[in-house]
């Protein structure tokens, strides 16, 4: 079996060195003119990019050296309402709150509560993973850098009805994609898993845990851990989620992960965020206090994994032309220029989150948006970067609307194609009412399907985003569109039993068995 962890560091770091000892020969690290160059060159930039990729509201914190640069707000918190967003208006962090759990480990780790290759087990030994060498072996380690080989179970927990002891115990019959340490396959209910080991080495929930040893150290004092304690607070600053449905930007509900809350669920905004970048850029000291170890705090940003390419996640590595992909603990890693990049995003459905670093220019930045996967982040993230790192004056937002045009374009190719295999003139082999009941499949749960009205409803848990109007394809197959139908359209096919009754529903590779007919049927 291979280990991507210990054995790619050092070829990375040895990658990423000659990468910096060619860049630098002819480069010299960047000098921002001043605070105020730096403010009008983005707001020029930002302006420029909410218009093009129509999104409502964006705000921003960059933190150097000296402390924070520029904290602002753009636009409004909501399409068509007068409240506009500001360095204090509420975001969803998302998955940038990975970075959180990975340091409250590392505390954990330098009070010798924990070893990072403590089996997982080892503190929950209730955990039950796909196979009893997983359950036995996947580490802390493993968990934090995306390496048990569990494939992605977020399902679980977008269906809002299960608790994160239910969606945890599931787990045990989730597949596994890959073996122990043999690939990176990124995996949100694994982090939880490790939320639930800082649980069970200090007394306190996750969310205690962050509130207490994180957020109220570095004076996060409008931050919050979960969406639930956020609103709790009452905040009237708040940020709306919106998507584009059918061509117009519209306001959608928004989508809680406090369910995994170590994977995503901690709320902010850009005067806090630069809080926590200043900490990031301090080497974990706060108030001059060291908060976390040297060593501890150096393994968040060591190359745990190696990933290719097309794993990465980000198309903008099409243009960074990196010499190598990581990841570390809870932080996503390459290199840009010759120098060394630690970032991450976060998406809900309606939000958007990304940080990134220049640790060795004592850069950071911070973007928050409320729109569904509006990648002008990238483009000003990667902005901010190249002013503090020595590169030419490059159009980020032009580059970033036509890479990510493009792959709109392949999209609706791709849909276009899966439209021309339609069968047309076919109808359901039974009538509509033989098709409803309760169908079950033991990792994902229960699938009810309802007549209602002329039509079939498919339900997947509580969540208003699982829920659609089935619409027949052709023959059993029928298709719908979830929720806001973000997602496009899903095919749910029926199947028969030998006696020709309605037994079964697949659901992409998940076939879901049917329990309870409706009475009657």
């Amino acid at each position: 079996m291979r280990d991507l962890g210990r054995n790619v560091t050092l070829a990375l770091l040895l990658a990423l060195g000659g990468a910096a000892q060619a860049a630098t020969a002819d480069q010299k690290p960047a000098v921002v003119a001043s605070d105020a160059v730096l403010s009008r060159e983005l707001d020029t930039f930002i302006a420029r990019g909410m218009k093009d990729w129509q999104i409502p509201g964006l705000s921003i914190v960059v933190v150097n050296g000296r402390g924070v640069v520029y904290e602002k707000g753009f636009g409004l918190r909501e399409i068509g309402k007068p409240g506009k967003v500001d360095a204090h208006t509420m975001f969803g962090m998302m998955s940038t709150t990975k970075a959180m759990t990975a340091l409250a480990l590392a505390m954990l780790v330098d009070e010798g509560k924990l070893a990072w290759d403590d089996p997982l087990v080892k503190h929950l030994p209730g955990l039950r993973l796909p196979n009893a060498y997983l359950t036995e072996h996947a580490t802390v380690r493993d968990a934090l850098r995306h390496t048990s080989g569990v494939q992605d179970a977020d399902f679980l927990w977008a269906r809002e009805d299960m608790s994160t002891r239910e969606v945890i115990r599931r787990l045990e019959y989730v597949q596994a994609t890959a073996a122990l340490r043999s690939d990176f396959v990124y995996n949100n209910v694994i982090y939880q898993v490790a939320g639930q080991v800082i649980e069970a080495v200090s007394g306190q929930r996750w969310q205690d845990f962050i509130t207490t040893r994180i957020m109220q150290p570095l004076g996060m004092s409008e931050s919050a851990a979960t969406m639930t304690a956020m609103l709790a607070a009452a905040p009237a600053n708040v940020s709306v989620p919106h998507a584009e449905i059918d061509g117009a930007v519209r306001a959608i509900a928004d989508s809680s992960v406090d369910t995994v809350p170590a994977a995503g669920a901690a709320w902010s905004n850009a005067h806090d965020a630069g809080k926590w970048l200043a900490f990031l850029l301090a080497d974990g000291k706060a108030g001059g206090k060291q908060l976390v170890s040297e060593a501890g705090f150096k393994e968040l940003f060591t190359p745990q994994v190696a990933i290719q390419r097309e794993q990465f996640g980000y198309p903008t590595t099409a243009l960074t032309n990196s010499h190598f992909t990581s990841y570390g603990l809870g932080w996503f890693l390459q290199d840009y220029r010759g120098q060394f990049v630690a970032m991450h995003t976060g998406s809900t459905n309606g939000r958007t989150a990304i940080v990134g670093l220049l640790p060795d220019a004592k850069v950071g930045v911070y973007v928050f948006g409320n729109l569904d996967h509006a990648e002008f982040r990238h483009a000003l993230m990667w902005k901010v970067l190249d002013m503090y790192s020595g590169a030419p004056a490059r159009d980020w937002n032009g580059e970033a609307l036509a890479l990510y045009g493009g792959l709109k374009k392949e999209k609706r190719a791709k849909q276009e194609a899966e439209e021309a295999k339609r069968i047309a003139g076919t109808k359901p082999s039974h009538p509509l009412g033989d098709y409803v009941g309760t169908y079950r499949h033991q990792a994902w749960g229960d699938v009810s399907v309802t007549l209602e009205g002329e039509g079939l409803v498919l339900r997947m848990g509580s969540s208003p985003e699982m829920v659609g109007r089935l619409e027949q394809w052709h023959y059993d197959t029928f298709r719908a569109r979830l929720g806001t139908g973000l997602g496009g359209w899903d095919k749910f096919v029926f199947g028969m039993a030998s006696d020709g009754s309605i037994a079964s529903l697949q659901y992409e590779d998940a076939s879901f068995t049917r329990v309870a007919p409706a009475a009657g049927h």
